[in-house]
């Protein structure tokens, strides 16, 4: 077995990527590039496209440590790092960030999921989906697989599921599955996005976690309107935290300067 530890991160991204390459018969002419950039771009395609199949404790070895090192150079993000939104009681609670979710160290983070729970299996998309399975490693794709064989059919839309967050720099990842709107927007619609969050929101309170970080679900490839994501995400974070007496810490996690001055007016910023 290889000592992942004394190999160099060079070493340990050609090693995966050769076995990788080896699993698939079909991936035998696959050229490795030389540049640096274009061989981590080769990775995380592989990643993404391998199925949920049982992986050696070797591959599992050399894989983490180079993610973990990955995710060390990349950076991560404390709650200790932002400030609360509110001030004398009100949304004390409550952050706005800006920047990768994949980068904060929250105790859960939220995973804009499809139906299948398994991850985007397009190669290198810029989804989510995408990032959270790319840096946690193949373990998260088969611990939803293994939920979703328990579970026994798709995901529902507006529940969630939490697995471990293996190689990210969060605890967890809470894995929801957001409404999809094909036309005009519907109340129930609403509906299913506010149980999003309020399905979220009791995973990560079961589970003991004390911070939350939510993406804006739904906002991407299905197509929710951004502002009307944003409002209902306050109400139902808010009336959550009323109803319940929750004290978890919730960061409202953007990527988008658009989405950063909805949530900046809705939040009184």
């Amino acid at each position: 077995m290889v000592d992942a530890h004394a190999m160099t991160q060079d070493e340990r991204r050609l090693w995966l990527i050769r076995a990788l390459k080896e699993e698939r018969a079909e991936y035998a002419r696959l050229e490795i590039p030389a540049r640096e950039a274009d061989q981590r771009d080769l990775l995380r395609a592989l990643f993404n496209v391998r199925p949920p199949e049982p992986v050696s404790d070797e591959f599992l070895a050399v894989q983490d440590v180079y993610l973990q090192q990955r995710n060390a150079e990349r950076g991560s993000v404390t709650l200790g790092a932002l400030a609360p939104v509110g001030t004398d009681g009100i949304d004390v609670d409550l952050y706005l960030w800006r920047g990768d979710i994949t980068c904060l160290a929250t105790d859960a983070i939220v995973n804009a999921a499809n139906s299948q729970m398994l991850g985007c299996f397009v190669p290198g998309h810029h989804c989510i989906d995408n990032a959270i399975h790319t840096f946690a490693g193949v373990q998260l794709r088969l611990a939803c697989n293994d939920l979703m064989e328990s579970q026994g059919h798709e995901e529902g839309t507006g529940l969630a599921k939490l697995t471990p967050a293996f190689n990210l720099p969060s605890r967890y990842v809470v894995h929801t599955v957001g409404p999809i709107i094909m036309g005009r927007l519907t109340p129930r619609e609403e509906l299913l996005l506010r149980s999003c969050y309020r399905s979220c929101l009791e995973a990560a309170d079961a589970a003991g976690c004390e911070s939350i970080a939510f993406c804006c679900i739904s906002t991407g490839v299905f197509r929710f309107p951004n502002e009307r994501a944003a409002e209902l995400a306050v109400r139902e974070v808010r009336s959550y935290k009323v109803e319940t007496g929750s004290a978890l810490k919730v960061v409202f996690n953007v990527f988008l300067a658009k989405d950063e001055a909805v949530y900046q007016r809705l939040l009184g910023l």
